[in-house]
């Protein structure tokens, strides 16, 4: 069996995205680890874990899409602010 358990997204509009993300239900908690950067990362219901970066030295995560399946939401498709398409479900 696989599953997918980490997902780590790098950006250059941190605060921008973590509000997008906790606004479609995601519940981000700020995290720092040693002497890296604060970050912000959820646990989603299978245990799988989301977190949200600054680039820095690192290039942004481009092109990609997501989808969150989100308990009493509209099912839509958005786009979050580095423009990624997120594809919410409503469940």
């Amino acid at each position: 069996m696989t599953a997918l358990n980490l997902l780590v997204v790098y950006t250059d509009r941190l605060a921008e995205c973590r509000d997008f993300y906790s606004e479609l239900g995601l519940d981000l908690v700020a995290e720092k680890h040693g002497d890296g950067p604060e970050h912000y990362a959820a646990v989603l219901a299978d245990g799988a874990v989301i977190e949200f970066y600054p680039a820095g030295d690192r290039p942004p995560t481009g092109r990609l899409r997501l989808g969150l399946s989100v308990a009493g939401a509209q099912s839509r498709t958005v786009r979050d602010p580095d423009g990624r398409t997120v594809v919410v479900n409503g469940v």
